[in-house]
């Protein structure tokens, strides 16, 4: 199995009239979205299953992900992906799709770096900046990347 854990693009700020669930990408974000989608798919990145936190900012990046990696799958919005998701209950989830499923996952931290953790079975995963990718193949960090970098961080799984 490999797993794309992606976190949202950048959001406008939390106010009064518009709360947290709420909050969508500003124009920066929807072009960081967009330039991680294509920088996706140079490396090779064809998803089987795209899931969704259900928050407004989440399912934007998914969006414009999936179009610039040219994916015509459905979103699957899931609702156990928000900020308050089970890692547990996700790794889970992930299981049940089998070893050839190539999964991307758009959510929040810091709930994606604890799902990498469980993922590579370490203690802990550093946190995703907004608009950045791991990808996770074979129980380990395969490499980084943000959406204005020229290429992957080929790392451990450090920034």
């Amino acid at each position: 199995m490999q797993v794309f854990l992606i976190r949202h693009a950048e959001a406008v700020a939390e106010t009064h009239a518009l709360p947290d669930p709420h909050r969508h990408l500003t124009a920066t974000g929807r072009r960081q979205a967009r330039a991680l989608g294509d920088r996706l798919r140079w490396h090779d990145c064809l998803p089987t299953h795209i899931w969704s936190s259900p928050l407004v900012r989440a399912v934007q990046t998914a969006e414009l992900v999936a179009g610039n990696l040219h994916s015509e799958l459905v979103i699957d919005v899931i609702p156990g992906l928000g900020p308050d998701a089970d890692p547990g209950a996700l790794l889970g989830a992930l299981r049940g799709l089998g070893g050839e499923a190539i999964v991307v996952m758009v959510g929040h931290e810091p709930v994606l770096s604890a799902l990498g953790a469980l993922l590579i079975g370490r203690p802990a995963l550093p946190g995703l900046a907004r608009a950045e990718a791991v990808r996770i193949a074979d129980g380990a960090v395969r490499w980084r990347f943000a959406w204005d970098a020229e290429a992957p961080d080929i790392a451990t799984g450090a920034r």
